[in-house]
């Protein structure tokens, strides 16, 4: 259950690019229990560090993003409504009617309005609203709420991560908080296994925006193999291009991004252990930390598994968190097999 718990808290947390410093207390407090030592990169990066027998000489990094997509203010008018723009992925159709967050001096809550349909044209109902025809309502006078907000103040969406039925839970940003709770799941069955390399769980910043946040802490670290954890598309309903499925499994990716001797090894291993998969072909571009990774110093053999997430950049994503404890266990079997890498191809 305190995978559960953390994914929890992590959800309803305000972290969005740039302000991933937000959830450090919160990854403290749950690392801290499995791991030996803990990091804060000068970015808001967090690394927690478990150590192995080969005292140091083989290092195994596994990370997944903390940063959320979200909106950042860009103007208050004079009937005190709020004018906003996205941060990273947003998509405009999301947002009416919306209760929100603003992160101000304190705390201010408001709603996301629009025009009323009826007051709209035949023509203005045909096309997309326009997140410039969108305002946040407070209820305060511009005097009141210039008190408490300034142009540039984040915003988030106001909402908490729900448990569903059986295994599902619904939430923001579980892209990609899944992803630092399969790294803690990850930990825990470490706890009974042994295993070479120091192991470093990094929760790195604005993979959203694309500024390559988790760059900084893999220079650091040089890890010898490094294996990005985030979500893929786990509604097949949406779209005959999708092949994962939330519940069924988690998703390993291959590609040019990707080490291929080390894939071939992840997979065997999911084999060896029961742990159900999708195979994701990726011809370019895996559009993830991955991607960053793997050019770090001299080059980074570099792994990417995801896990199955329904609505993406919505505030009502779902994930089973089972999928997530698969992910757990596939990297905590990958990094138990490593001894050194004569390992890698002679396997």
């Amino acid at each position: 259950m305190e995978g559960r718990e953390l994914l929890s808290k992590l959800s309803d947390s305000f972290g969005i690019s740039g302000n991933e410093h937000n959830l450090h207390n919160i990854l403290s407090e749950y690392f801290k229990k499995y791991t030996d030592e803990i990091k804060i990169g000068k970015l808001g990066d967090f690394t927690a560090i478990k150590r192995g027998t080969s005292n140091g000489k083989y290092k195994i990094m596994v990370q997944a993003h903390a940063d959320e997509i979200g909106l950042i203010v860009k103007d208050i008018d004079e009937r005190g409504f709020v004018h906003f723009t996205r941060v990273a992925g947003v998509d405009p159709k999301t947002l009416p009617a919306q209760e929100v967050i603003i992160h101000g001096k304190r705390e201010v809550y408001g709603v996301i309005g629009a025009k009323p349909p009826h007051v709209l044209s035949a023509e203005d109902m045909k096309k997309a609203i326009s997140m410039d025809d969108m305002v946040i309502d407070a209820g305060m006078t511009k005097e009141e709420i210039s008190e408490l907000v300034t142009v540039g103040d984040f915003i988030t969406i106001k909402i908490n991560c729900t448990k569903l039925l059986g295994d599902y839970i619904t939430g923001k940003a579980l892209d990609d908080r899944a992803g630092i709770c399969s790294l803690f799941e990850c930990a825990k069955y470490l706890q009974k296994m042994r295993h070479s390399a120091d192991v470093y769980f990094v929760s790195s910043t604005n993979e959203e925006t694309g500024f390559g946040g988790v760059i900084p802490p893999t220079y650091e670290i040089n890890p010898d193999i490094a294996i990005a954890i985030d979500v893929t598309f786990g509604d097949k309903y949406a779209s005959d291009n999708i092949t994962s499925e939330c519940g069924k499994g988690i998703e390993i990716t291959v590609g040019p991004n990707i080490h291929p001797e080390l894939s071939d090894r992840l997979r065997a291993i999911a084999d060896e252990n029961n742990i159900p998969y999708f195979l994701d072909v990726a011809p370019g571009h895996t559009g993830t930390d991955a991607w960053n990774i793997q050019t770090v110093r001299e080059g980074i053999p570099t792994l990417l598994v995801s896990i199955p997430v329904k609505y993406m950049h919505t505030s009502t994503e779902v994930l089973n968190y089972k999928d997530v404890e698969k992910a757990g266990k596939l990297l905590a079997h990958f990094i138990s097999w490593f001894e050194d890498w004569r390992d890698v191809y002679d396997a």
